[in-house]
């Protein structure tokens, strides 16, 4: 019997092995390395598969890079919150020169490899109310973050990539002010937007040459923050872009809903609009004039696929 349950055992290892994580970080030991950068610096250079790396439970306090070369990585974390990835510069936390870091400079997580994915995992950037501190620096392009949650205060969720097209899906982002920035195209799917303190949700960098911006569908924008405290989004660059689809918002939002940051311009330049928003933050009627409340014709052009240029995140 004993023979038979090895054999048995010996023929499904194959099987086994076949659907594992190409590498397993954990802080105990068990797994193939210890820290999170060990398992990025592993991934073979421009690699044509799909690398997986399980990280399992634990706070990775770690300021982690992964370079443009390692591409197709896949992360997958044991458990969403208790799985944090984590760091604590800030803006004005001096680097070795006692310069400033800078915004860009205090990201806890730099995503520089395109077809990057990240399922079941906390990003965080635990410096607290210090001003910009980010949680991750994405640039690669189609980059997908399925069920994770993004933590800070101001600058949060920071998409850097100019032509980048990043997927949230089932996340959770809270923040201050201008916690989702930067110039990607980016598709916020079924997502939890906190608003904590007083700020605004969103300050798009969207290049003038780029159709969409921030694309949020059924998103609920919501938190802890007092009402009317908080705007939906204004221009850190003139041709910012942001759309709400069916979004549910609480108090939370302001009536105006959006904010030209001082410049008249950008009132004609910026594009924001929203569509069948809900909930007591929800008032196309007192909205600012020149933002836009779509018909259902244009709202039927803001597809997932359309936004993401055909890029399918979810097929692989």
């Amino acid at each position: 019997m004993k023979h038979f349950v090895l054999m048995l055992a010996l023929s499904c290892l194959p099987l086994v092995q076949a659907f594992g994580y190409d590498f397993v970080v954990a802080q105990d030991g068990s797994g193939k390395f210890r820290t999170v950068q060990e398992a990025f610096n592993a991934v073979p250079d421009f690699r044509k598969k799909v690398t997986t790396i399980f990280i399992k439970k634990g706070t990775y306090k770690e300021k982690l890079v992964l370079a443009g070369s390692k591409q197709l990585v896949k992360l997958i974390g044991e458990d969403r919150d208790q799985t944090i990835l984590t760091y604590d510069d800030y803006n004005q936390k001096k680097n070795i020169f006692g310069e400033d870091k800078g915004t860009s400079g205090s990201a806890s997580c730099y995503v520089y490899g395109s077809d990057f994915s990240a399922e079941n995992l906390t990003f965080q950037n635990s410096s607290g109310p210090v001003g910009q501190a980010v949680a991750v620096w994405v640039d690669g392009d189609k980059a997908a973050f399925v069920n994770c949650r993004f933590l800070g205060f101001q600058d949060t969720l920071y998409t850097y990539g100019r032509g980048s097209r990043q997927f949230y899906k089932n996340c959770y982002i809270e923040g201050t002010v201008d916690f989702i920035f930067g110039s990607s195209t980016a598709w916020f799917e079924d997502c939890d937007i906190f608003c904590k303190k007083s700020g605004y949700v969103t300050a798009g960098s969207t290049p003038d040459t780029a159709r969409f911006g921030y694309v949020f569908s059924h998103c609920r924008i919501g938190g802890d923050a007092p009402a009317g405290s908080f705007g939906l989004g204004r221009p850190w660059r003139p041709y910012a872009k942001t759309v709400y689809l069916n979004c549910d918002m609480s108090a939370v939002i302001r009536p105006e809903g959006w904010d030209p940051w001082g410049q008249e311009s950008n009132k004609k330049t910026a594009y924001y609009a929203e569509y069948k928003s809900t909930g007591p933050g929800a008032a196309p009627t007192k909205r600012v004039p020149w933002s836009h409340q779509l018909t259902e014709t244009e709202a039927r052009l803001y597809t997932r696929e359309n936004v993401l240029h055909g890029w399918q995140p979810e097929a692989r």
